[in-house]
């Protein structure tokens, strides 16, 4: 039991470290995208027999609520999983509508 605690705890820490910076801006992208506006989307249809449906999906974070700029929410978000300034600005991604 104990060996299989301590084989365990590298994979642990590792998930814990790093990630290289462009899957970091990637990630930060959208999360910086939800920061401006929140998203969502609504769906109606039939069912079977008749019934009608409907979905709703809605996120907000709390980036937008509190108000925050994007870039910075972008910026810290990308140091914070990297470790690493990023290297390019939140607006010069080609569908950044800002």
């Amino acid at each position: 039991m104990r060996r299989a605690l301590l084989l365990g705890l590298p994979l642990l820490l590792v998930a814990c470290g790093p990630i290289p910076l462009p899957q970091a801006e990637q990630q930060c992208y959208e999360r910086a995208r939800l920061a401006q506006q929140p998203r969502g989307e609504i769906g109606a249809g039939v069912g079977t027999g008749g019934r009608a449906v409907g979905r709703i999906k809605l996120e907000v974070t709390s980036d937008f609520i509190m108000g925050r700029d994007p870039s910075v929410v972008y910026d810290s978000c990308v140091y914070q999983k990297s470790g690493q300034a990023p290297s390019r600005p939140l607006y010069s991604f080609p569908d950044w509508k800002g």
